[in-house]
């Protein structure tokens, strides 16, 4: 079985948004999380999604899961204080939900523009080597700078990839590391760097730039102009 676990649980303080959480802002009439969740749902190797919500918000899910049809969601969880907590809750939440040989894809809410073929080679790639990381390449140099804000090191752009999402993993493996990061009293900023601190090997899939995460105020407007532009493509074939 290959279910989405999908964490929404921040309350987006970098978007300024007052309203809504950044996952709730809509385009064209849906939340961003809604445009994120129909990727899945619409996906043919997908046969379950678990989102991790703010609690405050879980109705408000509930009434956009029904109003756009949305059928393979057959949980949703409250959140935590951190992205590393949300997801650990969602880990816990899905145990009577997943087996231990089960593949898991734990992808942002606001991060709506993952394409099939991505999904796709994830699940294929945790198959054959145990886990899949999304990843692209860096397109500028990146510098590693001391506490005085000098540089030290230039890295070499060629070796160089920036984790996006999802990150797929079987399921005992994601729950017993998160498990164990609680006890040892760890937190990471994504599973990536949690298994790589556990000592896993990972093994990469490669996006396009355009796997982008809403962030900040400007994400939101670069992502309208790339979901039309995607939406024209369809319709007029450029």
């Amino acid at each position: 079985m290959n279910t989405v676990l999908i964490f929404a649980g921040g309350t987006g303080q970098r978007m300024n948004s007052r309203a809504k959480p950044k996952q709730f802002l809509e385009l064209h009439g849906k939340p961003i999380i809604i445009h994120t969740i129909e990727l899945f749902e619409r996906h043919p190797q997908i046969d379950q999604i678990v989102v991790v919500c703010l609690r405050e918000w879980i109705k408000e899910l509930e009434l956009q899961l029904k109003k756009n049809y949305i059928c393979k969601v057959r949980l949703i969880t409250e959140g935590g204080k951190t992205g590393h907590e949300s997801i650990y809750l969602g880990l816990k939440a899905m145990r009577e939900l997943c087996g231990d040989d089960d593949v898991v894809l734990i992808h942002d809410g606001v991060r709506p523009l993952v394409t099939e073929e991505l999904i796709s080679e994830n699940i294929e790639t945790v198959r054959k080597f145990g886990n899949a990381i999304t990843v692209a390449p860096a397109t500028e140099t990146i510098s590693v700078v001391d506490e005085e804000e000098n540089i030290v090191t230039v890295e070499k752009r060629d070796k160089i990839r920036v984790a996006k999402a999802p990150q797929s993993f079987l399921y005992r493996d994601i729950m017993g590391a998160y498990e164990r990061a609680r006890k040892e009293d760890v937190l990471t900023v994504d599973s990536a760097q949690l298994m790589n601190y556990y000592g896993y090997k990972l093994h990469t899939v490669t996006c396009s730039q355009y796997n982008m995460k809403i962030t900040a105020p400007s994400d939101f407007y670069i992502y309208r102009a790339l979901y039309e532009a995607l939406e024209n493509q369809q319709i007029f074939g450029i």
